[in-house]
This record gives C-alpha cells, structure tokens and sequence, in this order.
C-alpha cells in the first residue's frame, strides 16, 4: 500500500500511481522505435496508451446534500443486500458492492465526511472479484469512519484476479471529507460498503455508479 497524501484536485490529467508505468511503457516503446523493431513498437505504443487511459483522474461534481453518501468508485453495483454481521462493525449491516472492470476510472472516493477510526489492511488472495467470498478471501483495505453524528461505516477496497497493488492515502485519526480521493486499485476489481442497517439505500443491483457523484443513499 501507498500512504502518500493525494492531492484535493487533480494536477495531471492521469493518478500520480501510474506514472510510473507510464513512464516505463514510453521508455521501453522509445527504445523499440530507436532499435527498428517497428512492429513490436507499434505494440507497445498502443500499451501506452492504454495505460494513460487507465489511470486517468478526472475531477467530479461533488452532491451538496450533508446527508447523502456517494460511490467510493466507478463500477457496476453487485450486491446490496442485509447482513447479520460482518468483520468491521457490529450488529446488522446493510452491504453495497461495486463492482470496477478493467475499463473504469479506478481512483477512489470517500464515501462521507468523518474520521477514520480504523485502517485494516489483510492480505490474501487474488480471485475474480465479482465473486461474493473475495470479500473475505482477496487481499483488502478496509476503513472504519465515524461521522459527526457518531455512526460508523466500513469503506473496503478488494484486491481482484488482475488487481494487484492496492493504494490508500489516509491514515487512522485523519478528517476525510465526502468525495475526495484516497486511493485505488490498480487494473480492476471491487470496493464493498458496510453501512448502517437504517440506511436509505437509494442504488439497486445492475446500476452504474460514478465515484464522487452517484448517490447511493442517505445516513439518517
């Protein structure tokens, strides 16, 4: 995982966590390109930009109403469903899950204002996302926040079958606000919302979510 802050607007056009690979796939297909192999350049400039797209960071309109909560990611929902229980708080939850594709804008967003009370971080392993046990089997970062009005929610970001580095920017006893960036999962996978049982859940499965702008319901 990565800790270092992220910035509250986007300054490049692409997330700083992928200029590296973007830096190293305009490396290798300049190298191509000078040695001749022309045809195996072409492949990797198309690489290139690909990956540009991939880690592409635009900004968002931010909802204004205090109480709503938005999507932590870009992505199709999976799953809303009630539980009895589950790792990150007690009692009955109401669980969301989005679901990203390769072909999705991958930074993350904080879901509501509060303080992160805890960072959980399990390693584990890389199966496909969509599967409901990556929950509890894929490696994960899990943040606990409390709002103003003392209620908790658990942001989890999974690591998937192609994901394989997780980033998060926050750390425990950090004031996070409603639709800023903290993170992202590097090529594909899933972030989970455990919410208060109560909650007004305003998102159903199959609807398409945009991080920072869709509302998927709100605290009461």
């Amino acid at each position: 995982m990565d800790n270092s802050k992220w910035p509250a607007r986007a300054v490049l056009p692409v997330a700083q966590p992928g200029l590296k690979f973007i830096f190293i796939t305009i490396l290798i297909t300049g190298m191509l390109f000078y040695f001749g192999w022309v045809l195996s350049a072409w492949v990797a400039l198309a690489v290139t930009l690909f990956v540009c797209w991939f880690f592409r960071d635009p900004d968002r309109d931010i909802p204004a109403d205090e109480k709503c909560l938005v999507s932590p990611a870009d992505g199709k929902v999976i799953i809303v469903e009630k539980q009895e229980k589950c790792e990150y708080l007690t009692g009955s939850i109401l669980k969301v899950s989005i679901f990203m594709n390769v072909f999705n804008v991958h930074v993350n967003r904080v879901p509501f204002d509060g303080v992160v009370q805890t960072v959980q971080y399990h390693p584990g392993k890389f199966m496909n996302a969509s599967f409901d046990k990556a929950s509890i089997h894929n490696e994960r970062n899990a943040l606990i926040v409390k709002t103003a009005n003392d209620v908790s929610f658990a942001v989890v970001q999974i690591a998937g079958l192609i994901a394989r580095r997780i980033v998060n920017c926050v750390k425990k006893g950090e004031t996070v606000k409603k639709g800023e960036r903290y993170g992202m999962i590097q090529f594909g996978s899933r972030l989970d919302l455990y919410l208060p049982c109560d909650f007004d859940v305003a998102v159903s499965v199959g609807d398409k979510t945009c991080a920072g702008s869709t509302i998927i319901g709100y605290m009461k």
